[in-house]
Parts: structure tokens; C-alpha cells; sequence
């Protein structure tokens, strides 16, 4: 790039340009959460027949073309203020060097070249010509020896200073033309396909692009705030309130996965950043799948006739040596992620609120923390920890339960708004035998618990406080008992299902108000006494106790279903007691009778 050029460059047009691809992304997402929240959530919720079908395809089709479009304007935005920056960078040295040559009584010339006026060193007798030298971008410290050199020899004083001001403006010059040379290729490459189908191919490509635009612009990353390191909710919020909008647009578009962990950052944030991981994530994962050669038959009938009847094919035996167990890995992985779409999908079924992505990760057993209706903005907060065996691709189930407790808790909350979360934010125990035993997936994700809630408190935009119910199930009492005992657990109301114990002997030490823990055990649940010699707290004599016992002092409501996964079954009372107390009317459940005594062994 020659100095003209870089002289006449403004920062400020492609800055501008940014801008207005920041806005077309804006407007994009504003498009998308039209089409699922209100259009596609009023046609569910009021039509049915192939013909709706039909149509809520084509506006799915949409929705993720607008978020295609979104995505990729956002960075098209980072790339342009990211080239912008970096030339900018070069253009103020340049203007630097010229100044400082114009105050020193050199003329920089058009070709960059630096004319110095005569002179001579302190002791000589005769003046030296002045001349015109040309600066050179870099240097060795062999190279750089010899300039000191020439400068040292020299009869003009001046020299010296015009060859350090041509070496400045020649460094400015390379490293716009490097610029230039680096961002151009990635700027080119962030164009889609010239058709309207937005493909698991495009998504891989725009997580390309994503890579490739954060490698470009290192330096203007560095040069953007970053969230404090180890920060707490409140400084999380704090950070990102501090952030310009062009500055929260490049996080979004750099930092996706980084932004949508962040506790403390507003819901409809952390829901856009996830959305994004949740998309390049699928576009991964289906064309992993795709590279591997279909399963062949497992068995087939013995040859010889004889015992036994089938026999192993050798093919498969080969296929799941090398493809099996990154086949079912992935095969979870898609299934945990097709569940989570299909909650989007069911926006304004039976008045389901819009869902938000507040939590994803597909590494180890997955991260999922997804939300129906804004608890930003919701009067009535729940957050349910599922138990043993949940993982990514098991938490279908898990979102259904809470999407159930939201309808019963939306119509016994008195026109109130309520926001139930299934809460997937640690790695629960994986085996029943061997890993539910032990405390230490409970107390290990304990503190990540309370860090969320936490954060729904950082985040919250709503003038009044929520009213806010812990919910576990099964093992994931035991975390909600571990969160209470090692910390500030910030919520009004606990309600434990089928709970083996939550490490504490007491209602009392759950960290509520007395007479805010609510405990159900349905009949022919049996993780209960099973669990209690693991996660039970112990009494003064050393007895193992759990939420089920009188003496521990919970609040028994009573359950009309049956084993260990029934309590979120619909139209029961099982379920309709537990949206009671999310609604803040735990005063109306009809409790258990309390034995006259307490008798060990139940």
C-alpha cells in the first residue's frame, strides 16, 4: 500500500459500514424472534391439519434463514471494524512519523521517501548536503547495525533523523499493506450459497468463518473489553452493560460460547449466543455422522444350521471397533439437541411461552440450561435440577417436565408471569451402581448452581424480586441440599422429588424460610430408603435422615403416581402441588397427615 493511499483511507466509512451490517443482523433476529415467537407460536397455537404443518415448516425454514443472516452479518460487522481498526493503527503512525519529520525540518515525499535539509555535526567546518533517503519496514540486528553505521558515518546530522522517520513510515505502510492482505480473503469468504437453504453445510462454514475472522482480528479482540476472569454475576452484568453495542456485537459474533456461560448477563443475551453454539454444534455433529459408513446388520442366520442360531457379522464387528462408540456418542449428542428444538418448536402450544437457551455445551455429557418464558422478567422463578443418568441427550424429558409445572404454575399464579428452567449445569452421576452413591457430582456442581441463581437476580430487569423455587429430582436434591449447605441458596422455596437425601438432617438447614421445603415420595419409589445410607444428613444419634422422614421436617405433599420419574405426569395432583408452591400458593396444598410419633424403618 503506498502513502496516498493510506493517507486518504478513512476508518470512519468502514465503521460505518459495521454499523449498518449491525443493524441488518439486529433486524434479522428481530425477524426470526417474530416468526417463532408470535407468528408460528399463534398459528400452533390456534390451527391445526397438514396444510399448518406445511406452513410451520416453511416459516422454520425462514426463521433459519433470518438467523443464518443474522450470524453472518454479525461478523461481517467484527470483520469491518476489525480491518478498520487495524488500519488505523498504521494510518496514526503514519500521520505520527509525518508530523514528527514536518517539526524536525524534513519533507516526506509522495513515494514515502524523506528529503533532509544540510547540516553538519558539532566540530566540522563544512556544511553537508542535504538529500533524500528511503526507509525500510522491519530489520535484523545485523541490518539494523549497519544503518547505525551509515548513520554514524555520515557528514549530515539530519540523515540520521530522515532515515529513522522514512523506517517509521515504511513500517506504517507494511502494516496497512498487511492488513489489507489479511482481511481481504476473510471478507470475501463470509458470502453465503445463491439459494435460500441454509444447510448444515452453511453452518459448518460459518463456524469456519468464525475462526477465521477471530484469527484476523486478534488485535482488535485484545483491544475490546474482556469480562473480568473468575467474575462474579454481579461483574458479569456490570462488564456487560459497560459495553458499547458495536463492542456486545463483537463478543457475539467472537465469543458465542464465552458470552452464553456468562451468569449475570441478560437472558435474550446469553439465549443469542447459545442459539449460535446450538446451531454450528448441530451442523458439526450431522456432518460427522454423515462420514460414517452406515451400520451393517449385526447378525445373520448360522450357515452351518446349527447352534448357535445367529452369528456375529465380521463387517460389524469391524464397523463398531472403529465407528461404534463416536457413532452412539454422537447419535446422543444430535437426539439432546433435536429435543431442544423441539421445545423451540412448541412456542404457544397450549399458551407454552417463548423457550430461552440459557446455558449449551456438547463436551463431555453436555450442557443444557433452557427456560420457558424470560426469568429476567418473571414473577415466579423455578429451577430444576434433574438426577442420575441426565445428560445432553437425555434432556427431553427434563424440559418437558418443567414446560408441564409452567402450565400448572401460569394458571394458578393469579396473572403473574412464572419462568421454569430445566437446569443441566453439571455432570451428574452416569450409573445408578456405581457413581450415585457419592457426594461429589453434588457438591462439585453445587456452586454452579448458586453462581445461576445468582445470576437471574444480576440480570433481572423487572423493578419487583422474583419469587423463586428450587426443584430437584432424585440425586438432584441431593445438589440443591449440597448448594444449601456450602452456601447463599437464594431461592424461597425448595420442593424435592424422590430425594435420597440432600447431605443435611434438617429442613431447617435448606437455607429457606421455615416451612418452605416441600418434600413428595410416591408409592413404589424406592431411591428414597435405597439412598439415604449415601446422601442422608445424620441426626444426634447417627441416624440417616432424608426429606421423607417426619423428623426431618419437610412438608409432605401428597402424590397420586406411581415410582421414581411419574411426578411431573399431567393432570395430577403430583404435578399441580408442585405448581402450587412455584405459583407462591404453597399455603393452598393439602399436606400429608404427621405421624403422632416417629418410627425408624418407616
Amino acid at each position: 500500500m503506498d502513502l496516498a493511499t493510506l493517507k486518504a483511507f478513512k476508518p470512519s466509512e468502514y465503521e460505518e459500514a459495521a454499523d449498518g451490517y449491525r443493524a441488518t443482523a439486529d433486524m434479522a433476529s428481530a425477524a426470526k424472534d417474530t416468526i417463532d415467537n408470535r407468528i408460528s407460536a399463534g398459528v400452533r397455537n390456534q390451527l391445526e391439519g397438514e396444510a399448518v404443518t406445511s406452513a410451520l415448516q416453511s416459516l422454520k425454514d425462514l426463521s433459519r434463514n433470518f438467523h443464518y443472516t443474522q450470524t453472518e452479518c454479525g461478523l461481517v460487522s467484527t470483520a469491518l471494524n476489525g480491518f478498520a481498526f487495524d488500519m488505523a493503527v498504521a494510518k496514526r503512525k503514519l500521520q505520527a512519523a509525518i508530523d514528527d519529520a514536518g517539526a524536525d525540518g524534513c519533507t516526506v515525499n509522495p513515494d514515502g521517501s524523506v528529503s533532509y535539509p544540510a547540516g553538519k555535526k558539532p566540530g566540522d567546518e563544512k556544511v553537508a548536503d542535504g538529500g533524500t533517503v528511503t526507509g525500510s519496514a522491519g530489520g535484523s540486528p545485523t541490518s539494523d547495525a549497519l544503518k547505525r553505521q551509515a548513520v554514524n558515518i555520515h557528514p549530515n546530522p539530519n540523515y540520521g533523523k530522515a532515515m529513522a522517520y522514512a523506517n517509521r513510515i515504511a513500517d506504517a505502510l507494511t502494516e496497512a499493506t498487511e492488513a489489507d492482505t489479511k482481511w481481504a480473503p476473510k471478507l470475501r469468504a463470509l458470502k453465503a450459497d445463491d439459494d435460500l437453504t441454509v444447510s448444515h453445510a452453511d453452518w459448518a462454514d460459518a463456524r469456519s468463518d468464525t475462526d477465521g475472522v477471530r484469527e484476523a482480528g486478534k488485535s482488535y479482540s485484545d483491544s475490546l473489553q474482556e469480562p473480568p476472569k473468575g467474575g462474579s454475576p454481579k461483574e458479569n452484568a456490570a462488564w456487560w452493560k459497560g459495553l458499547s453495542p458495536q463492542e456486545q456485537s463483537a463478543q457475539l459474533a467472537l465469543n458465542a460460547a464465552s458470552v452464553g456461560a456468562l451468569d449475570g448477563l441478560p437472558a435474550e443475551t446469553r439465549d443469542e449466543a447459545n442459539r449460535m453454539v446450538l446451531a454450528q454444534s448441530r451442523a458439526q455433529v450431522e456432518l460427522e455422522l454423515a462420514k460414517i459408513p452406515p451400520e451393517p446388520t449385526k447378525y445373520s442366520p448360522n450357515p452351518n444350521g446349527s447352534y448357535p442360531a445367529v452369528i456375529q457379522n465380521d463387517s460389524w464387528s469391524k464397523w463398531n471397533e472403529k465407528y461404534g462408540e463416536r457413532n452412539a456418542q454422537l447419535l446422543k449428542t444430535r437426539g439432546g439437541m433435536n429435543s431442544i428444538q423441539e421445545r423451540f418448536d412448541k412456542t404457544g402450544e397450549e399458551g407454552l411461552p417463548e423457550a430461552y437457551l440459557l446455558g449449551f455445551s456438547t463436551e463431555g455429557n453436555g450442557r443444557a440450561i433452557v427456560a420457558n418464558g424470560n426469568p429476567d422478567t418473571a414473577d415466579h422463578q423455578a429451577i430444576y435440577v434433574p438426577g442420575t443418568t441426565s445428560n445432553l441427550g437425555s434432556i427431553g424429558g427434563d424440559i418437558s417436565r418443567m414446560a408441564n409445572v409452567w402450565r400448572v404454575a401460569n394458571e394458578e399464579a393469579d396473572g403473574g408471569t412464572v419462568s421454569t428452567i430445566t437446569w443441566l449445569g453439571y455432570d451428574a452421576p452416569q450409573n445408578i451402581v456405581k457413581d450415585s452413591p457419592f457426594g461429589h457430582y453434588a457438591d462439585d456442581g453445587a456452586p454452579a448452581y448458586n453462581r445461576f441463581i445468582d445470576g437471574l437476580d444480576a440480570s433481572r430487569t423487572a423493578d419487583s424480586d422474583p419469587h423463586r423455587t428450587a426443584i430437584g429430582h432424585s440425586y438432584g436434591t441431593t445438589l440443591i441440599g449440597s448448594a444449601a449447605r456450602q452456601g447463599d441458596l437464594n431461592v424461597d422455596d425448595v420442593i424435592l422429588a424422590g430425594s435420597p437425601g440432600v447431605q443435611v438432617s434438617k429442613a431447617e438447614q435448606m437455607d429457606v424460610p421455615e416451612g418452605h421445603v416441600w418434600n413428595q415420595e410416591a408409592d413404589g419409589d424406592i431411591v428414597p430408603d435405597v439412598g439415604r445410607y449415601g446422601h442422608g444428613g445424620t441426626d444426634w444419634d447417627g441416624a440417616w435422615v432424608i426429606p421423607s422422614d417426619p423428623l426431618f421436617g419437610a412438608n409432605q405433599m401428597p402424590t397420586d403416581t406411581e415410582g421414581h420419574s411419574d411426578y411431573w405426569k399431567e393432570g395430577t395432583d403430583s404435578l399441580r402441588n408442585q405448581g402450587l408452591v412455584v405459583a407462591g400458593r404453597g399455603d393452598e396444598v393439602e399436606l400429608k397427615p404427621v405421624p403422632p410419633a416417629y418410627t425408624r424403618g418407616r
